[in-house]
């Protein structure tokens, strides 16, 4: 081991020693922190009632949300209770309230209850937040990483502030990490760092500042001093031995999950597959399941090329099938393959768009009867109700196509399919314009398909 290790050992991890206190000290999220800005005023112990607005921090791992909370809290001079949504229950959070309440009434003393991951509180602990935040009794601040619309009550949500963090950018990493270099609460001037080394640690963050930090202090410990004792260097060599990948900003069941998916399917849409096949990898990194990325596959085929391509479908449920036969690793490649082909191949919503066409229809009360010479007539006492009669077998015209009524009365001039011209939907636009013809329905071209597809 290195003689530099003994310097980080047995202390508190980096990112906490480097917790900013006051809010200048926090890097990024300017925008939160202009002055006037909610953040600011609940941070100015002279704020008054302006300061005593409860707000919900959204954003990624490592943006600052406990360090704003922390920041706000000492710079304001209130009292300041964590909870974790992880640990805390409704009891818990009842005797907070009730601990705040008594320190306003007794000592007139402000309370900021900073809450962790709200996102993992259920209903009925959120509710339990909401005398306090409603009569004053605590300042909340709360912290998610899931989308406050899906995750937090709508009476919490109306009484509180919503604030966006962004992910760090490179150069908000690049000045904590030289900060934290040199800093007395940091590694205190203990190593130095090259350029490489500090454009792969802001590299493998991904935009978080624990990571970020995390990452410095295992470098650091393996950082040798030099021939006089003097400080050691961080080299770019030393980073990828304490950091082996990238982090990936990804939860399967958050707003990650939905983005990165949506992402995939609109490449594929828009023909792509660097883009479409950039997300794929993401998701395979990250650890999806494969198997939602083969159905997602499957509806892209159906969705979006349709019958422009009749092969991508049974292609894409061929990839599905392999997936499930061979799995991981290998099954990156089936799933590359029918990424890259659908990416490719000619596009059409037409099927799409008609089955929802007929779909509303339906729904709006627009079905009618059936025409009786298309009613079944295989039962007893069928023909006696006139059922089947006038039907004409198509097989016996040389054409194959007999001119009679499909659609009920209502709909019979319905229109629902519009091939497009692309791709082997071409030929069927000119079969289909030949067919209308045939049935003495209104002839209509083969056109683009209006409208858009359904979002991802």
């Amino acid at each position: 081991m290195s003689n530099t290790a003994g310097l980080f050992s047995g202390q508190t991890p980096l990112p906490v020693r480097m917790r900013p206190t006051s809010l200048e000290e926090v890097a990024g999220q300017q925008h939160l922190l202009r002055p006037g800005a909610p953040l600011v005023v609940l941070a100015d112990p002279d704020g008054g009632a302006r300061a005593a607005t409860s707000v919900i921090l959204w954003g990624p791992p490592g943006t600052g949300k406990t360090t704003l909370a922390q920041a706000v809290a000492r710079s304001s001079g209130r009292r300041f209770v964590e909870l974790s949504a992880v640990t805390a229950g409704v009891k818990d959070v009842r005797e907070v309230m009730q601990d705040a309440l008594t320190q306003r009434d007794l000592y007139g003393t402000s309370t900021i209850l900073f809450l962790d991951e709200i996102h993992r509180f259920t209903k009925a602990q959120q509710d339990a937040l909401l005398p306090g935040v409603e009569n004053g009794w605590v300042v909340l601040i709360a912290a998610t990483t899931e989308n406050p619309s899906f995750s937090v009550v709508s009476p919490l949500l109306s009484r509180s502030l919503l604030l966006t963090l962004q992910p760090l950018t490179d150069a908000d990493l690049a000045g904590l990490i030289d900060r934290a270099v040199s800093d007395a609460r940091g590694l205190a001037g203990a190593v130095t760092l090259t350029d490489e080394a500090r454009a792969a640690l802001v590299r493998l963050a991904s935009g978080d500042a624990r990571r970020a930090l995390t990452a410095l202090e295992a470098a650091a410990s393996l950082a040798e001093p030099d021939s006089d004792g003097g400080a050691g260097t961080i080299t770019a060599e030393h980073v990828a031995q304490a950091v082996d990948r990238a982090l990936l900003r990804y939860d399967r069941q958050g707003d990650e999950h939905y983005d990165v998916i949506s992402a995939f399917i609109k490449s594929i849409r828009g023909s792509d597959p660097d883009a479409a096949l950039h997300y794929l990898a993401r998701m395979i990194e990250a650890g999806e399941d494969p198997r939602f990325i083969a159905r997602r596959l499957i509806i892209s085929a159906a969705e979006d090329i349709g019958l422009a391509d009749p092969h991508a479908l049974p292609l894409a449920v061929a990839a599905a099938d392999a997936v499930q036969l061979i799995g991981f690793p290998e099954g990156r490649i089936p799933l590359a393959e029918a990424t890259v082909y659908l990416a490719t191949t000619a596009k059409s919503n037409a099927a799409y768009l008609a089955i929802d066409a007929a779909i509303a229809d339906v729904r709006g009360g627009g079905a009618g009867r059936v025409p009786p010479h298309l009613r079944d007539a295989h039962y007893p006492g069928a023909a006696r109700l006139g059922h089947g009669k006038g039907y004409r077998y198509p097989h016996d015209d040389e054409r194959g196509v007999v001119a009679q009524q499909y659609l009920p009365d209502a709909l019979r001039d319905r229109s629902y399919y519009r091939p497009t011209a692309r791709g082997a939907e071409r030929e069927i636009s000119a079969r289909w314009s030949r067919i209308r013809r045939i049935l003495g329905r209104p002839d209509e071209p083969g056109a683009e398909s209006a409208g858009t597809s359904s979002a991802t």
